[in-house]
């Protein structure tokens, strides 16, 4: 049996929590946890881009309320362009087909994409945000 040996004091014990939660999930196959941010970096109404599970998974986490946090995938389930949150339209919006998502629920509300965007699944703990899961939608 092999021991991870911690060497550096920087290491904290929140650090080494996550880290043993994410091997844990590996082995199961589930996504790893994600730090994306904290609560005091985010304005009501603004956004954050990040990559989850993987770095070839844009995602977007939108602030909606003092205490309301969202994340979606970034890929319309339309053609996959990038969407772009417009909080003052309380709305994702594609560009390239004039695509529109509700920024709440990522629900489809105009043009053709049919399928919800990809919710990110958000773990408050502190005033740190993680990601700590993707649930696919297909209705």
């Amino acid at each position: 049996m092999k021991f991870l040996v911690l060497t550096s004091a920087a290491f904290t014990a929140g650090q080494f929590w996550i880290a043993l939660e994410n091997w844990y999930r590996k082995r199961r196959g589930q996504p790893v946890v994600r730090r994306i941010g904290s609560v005091d970096e985010l304005a009501v109404g603004g956004a954050v881009s990040f990559t989850y599970p993987d770095e070839h998974e844009p995602c977007l986490l939108v602030r909606l309320t003092d205490g309301e946090f969202v994340a979606f995938n970034q890929k319309c389930t339309h053609l996959s362009c990038a969407v772009i949150p417009r909080p003052d339209e309380r709305s994702f919006f594609c560009p390239c087909h004039e695509g529109r998502f509700d920024l709440r629920t990522g629900e489809p509300t105009a043009g053709p994409p049919r399928r919800p965007l990809t919710r990110i699944v958000l773990d408050l703990r502190g005033r740190d945000i993680y990601a700590v899961g993707v649930e696919e939608r297909t209705t």
